[in-house]
């Protein structure tokens, strides 16, 4: 067994999902964070399990090839960015191992691997920034949490996102500290001010600032309206979200315009979409299209063919491929998100595409009752994977194929495993990175009925 606290001489051999590498010690695994494949180092055991340890960095004894600092000031406070100590090439390669692996170990799966889909951009590339705020030293602060903690780590810039958007953050910032506007206490659930909820088109520019908050508030914020529109003539909307709870949950139920338009506008894969603030919209538009670009190849629809797009959220895989298609058949359970849906469609003038709001297992088996029978389905599900009650429905309907894109590459291959058992192979899989910097990584799997 290893013992606390010694050091022992060992070499990374390996990254795991988390980013954290990995070596073995007197036939122990011992993971390391902020290291890289190829690192020798001394290393201290800081915890010890029945069947692995973990340990930190004492002192790097020989520097692995893949190290390339990326500036950052607070990475290793905030937590955010975990493969920020190595090249971008060297990150690629452990999140296309990890969407492998993925498949391989917890799937029992052989499909075929596409290249990876690396990014152009690794910095500056989110369109979307939820900074929650605290008081510090008798001052408001936002930032990011610490890991594993509600801690804030106050953040003047971060790398992640478009550096208008530090801009904002401090010029809130000095009005609120300036007119001392109460901030939130999560332990006692008392003040206002929660979050400062950023979001802006890539492509269009246009931006939304949504201050969070605990109770209605908007005369105390109509101040701060005017001054952040007149610095900033990008910001088209100002919003005031109400969440009353206590809760991590960041947004509430009922949003409240204060100034502008109630959302904003981009462009995905050519098409005008809506942005409202609960609407679900991937964080990297220049790589969402890529990915759903990788999807539309999977998909590869007739336009004699019917595709049912399940967790479709605002509508942006579905409406993608519409135009390819005789019809598109969304379902999302947030609402806003599935009105958002109906009025891109309608904006781009897309008449084969209807939304409907639910649980996408229990809608879409309904609609399969009614007659609904898709050639294809695309399911986007969140980080918990798809429902059993949305995978049989889906085996039902019995589609030439389903496409999986997916965020969590672990559930997307138990999911995966459950449609390969229930009559469908698993033939292509590709990784795609809308994340750099992080441990995320996203997937595209193919899968079509087996002729049996």
């Amino acid at each position: 067994m290893l013992e606390k606290n010694k050091l022992y001489t060992a070499e990374i051999s390996g990254i795991t999902s988390e980013g954290s590498g990995v070596c073995r010690i007197n036939d122990m695994a011992v993971f390391v964070p902020e290291t890289a494949v190829g690192d020798v180092a001394e290393i201290k055991i800081v915890k010890v399990l029945s069947r692995y340890a973990y340990g930190i960095v004492n002192k790097l004894i020989e520097p692995s090839p893949d190290r390339c600092e990326r500036p950052c000031k607070a990475y290793k406070k905030c937590g955010g960015c975990v493969f920020r100590h190595i090249s971008y090439e060297a990150e690629c390669r452990a999140k296309d191992d990890i969407v492998k692996d993925a498949f391989r170990r917890i799937g029992g799966l052989e499909p075929e691997f596409d290249r990876f889909i690396g990014a152009d951009n690794t910095d500056r590339y989110r369109n979307k920034a939820q900074y929650p705020l605290a008081y510090q030293d008798g001052r408001a602060v936002c930032g990011f949490y610490a890991p594993r903690s509600h801690r804030v780590v106050p953040i003047e810039d971060c790398p992640l996102q478009p550096e208008i958007f530090s801009e904002i953050v401090k010029c809130s910032l000095d009005f609120i500290n300036e007119k001392k506007l109460p901030v939130y206490n999560e332990e006692k659930h008392t003040g206002v001010l929660r979050h400062i909820y950023l979001r802006r088109g890539a492509h269009s520019g246009e931006i939304m600032v949504c201050f969070v908050v605990r109770k209605e508030f908007s005369r105390q914020l109509s101040a701060l309206c005017t001054v952040l529109h007149k610095k900033f003539p990008d910001i088209v909307s100002i919003v005031m979200n109400i969440n009353p709870d206590k809760t991590n949950v960041i947004l509430g139920k009922q949003c409240v315009t204060l100034f502008g338009a109630d959302m904003i506008h981009d462009t995905m894969c050519g098409n005008r979409i809506q942005i409202s603030p609960l609407s679900f919209y991937q964080v990297n538009t220049v790589q969402a299209e890529k990915l759903y670009a990788k999807g539309l190849e999977y998909a590869s629809p007739s336009p004699a063919e019917t595709i049912a797009d399940l967790y479709c959220g605002a509508g942006t895989i579905g409406l993608s491929m519409a135009s390819r298609a005789k019809a598109v058949v969304g379902i999302e359970i947030i609402p806003d998100a599935v009105e958002n849906a109906k009025r891109n469609a309608e904006e781009n003038n897309i008449g084969n595409a209807e939304f409907h709001v639910g649980d996408a297992g229990k809608v879409f088996e309904k609609l399969r009752r009614d007659g609904c029978a898709p050639d294809i389905i695309v399911v986007d599900p969140p980080r918990k994977g798809c429902s059993t009650e949305s995978l049989t429905a889906v085996v039902s309907a019995a589609p030439r194929c389903i496409v999986m894109i997916s965020c969590n590459p672990s559930t997307a291959a138990r999911d995966a495993k459950w449609l390969s058992e229930n009559g469908y192979s698993v033939d292509r899989v590709c990784g795609a990175d809308l994340f750099p910097g992080t441990r995320h990584v996203e997937c595209v799997v193919l899968m079509s009925r087996n002729k049996s």
